[in-house]
């Protein structure tokens, strides 16, 4: 049986708030995260955020959205696609 996905066609978008509270939607999936960086694929592709004492607050992959606070020096969007299988792919074999 194969796996449905029956989320909405998400779009993207990014709100940074005074460069400490960070609201990204249409994110499928968290390849990692540290203090320092968090990457991200998007539904337009892998996003890398910089900062310092960066935390997720929320993570939600049904409905795609992830609120992140700490400071906030950089936002980077890779132009190459991502392979896919990331953390919890490796995990699970995928």
């Amino acid at each position: 049986m194969a796996f449905e996905d029956n989320r909405p066609d998400m779009g993207h978008r990014v709100i940074l708030e005074d460069r400490n509270r960070l609201l990204v939607s249409g994110v499928e999936e968290v390849e990692s995260f540290d203090e320092g960086s968090i990457l991200l694929t998007t539904a337009l592709g892998a996003l890398e955020i910089q900062g310092e004492g960066l935390h997720i607050e929320k993570l939600s992959l049904d409905g795609g959205d992830l609120k992140v606070e700490g400071q906030v020096n950089a936002l980077l969007y890779e132009n190459e696609p991502r392979e896919r299988g990331g953390l919890l792919g490796r995990l699970f074999g995928g």
